[in-house]
């Protein structure tokens, strides 16, 4: 892995699932990061790791000239924006996290007002991304501001600049991401469908995989963690149906359809209830397995 330097350190706040193991590819590649996270145990794991450690979000900002950040609600970012925005050494915030156009532009605004760039940049590729370095980054904000960072960019993954207009790169990974929810969510009602007609669940995933109904979920998420019943994909319920809801808000705002996506949200919410919030979001399957009173599991 190639070392690029971006400024005198890179600050990273938000060590969550998703957190961590970027941070820990920017570390490998011979970044300097100053770290923060609200649990103390995360932070010490990025120390032995080799990164620093900050004593909040604005110590982050007083040390570092470019701050990402990978946050899991549209108030849990506004809040870190506003105390990076307050930072002496900050020159732009990254957001990494998805929380809708909203609070990308409120985000724009509050640093904005300090003469600090935002770029919305949210990632899609999950756990099993940020730990390879195969991450979608999709991009939006000043466009020198992208271009100087791409070498950190290309650490993590594949940076798309979407749009100079703060939010556009939330529209299009909340686009992306009705698209897994709802791909996810209808594998799982057709399989479930399927082992009640007496059908073998491997055989529908090969089948489906060999012809026009494969997605992602078929080719990698259900053999991965459906199918084996570990549940382990590495994405919570609570974030999909979060996501799914600011899909429906933003739809709903510009005027464009939304009977899919409430169907899907409904799925998504029942899951949420049923499961937990914290529960892998390929728990979708459980509770339509419990309506058709069958199990899908391995053969």
């Amino acid at each position: 892995m190639s070392t690029i330097a971006i400024g005198p350190a890179i600050g990273f706040v938000g060590l969550g699932n998703m957190g961590f193991p970027v941070m820990r590819r920017l570390v490998e590649a011979g970044h300097r990061l100053v770290v923060f996270d609200t649990r103390a145990e995360v932070v010490a794991q990025a120390v032995s790791l080799g990164a620093e450690a900050g004593a909040s979000a604005r110590d982050v900002a007083d040390r570092a000239e470019t701050v990402l950040a990978s946050l899991p609600t549209p108030q849990v970012s506004n809040q870190v924006a506003a105390e990076v925005a307050a930072g002496t050494a900050v020159r732009r915030f990254v957001d990494l996290s998805t929380v809708g156009q909203q609070a990308a532009q409120r985000n724009r605004d509050t640093l904005g007002a300090n003469g600090i760039a935002a770029l919305d940049s949210p990632v899609s590729g999950g756990v099993h991304g940020a730990e390879a370095g195969t991450l979608a980054v999709m991009v939006s904000g000043p466009r020198r501001e992208f271009d100087y960072l791409e070498p950190l960019f290309a650490v993590i993954g594949r940076a798309i600049f979407v749009s100079e207009h703060p939010g556009a790169a939330q529209t299009m990974k909340l686009i992306n991401n009705l698209m897994a929810a709802t791909t996810l969510a209808a594998t799982a009602e057709v399989v479930v469908m399927g082992v009640k007609a007496g059908l073998d669940p491997q055989v529908m995933i090969d089948v489906l995989n060999a012809g026009s109904g494969g997605t992602h979920a078929s080719r990698d998420k259900f053999p991965r963690a459906v199918l084996p019943r570990t549940f382990d994909y590495g994405f919570a319920t609570g974030l999909m149906t979060k996501d799914v809801l600011l899909y429906l808000d933003e739809a709903r705002a510009v005027g464009t359809p939304v009977a899919l996506a409430e169907s899907v949200a409904r799925v998504w919410e029942q899951t949420e209830e049923q499961e937990g919030p914290g529960s892998d979001f390929t728990s979708v399957v459980k509770p339509l397995e419990r309506d058709a009173g069958v199990t899908i599991g391995p053969t």
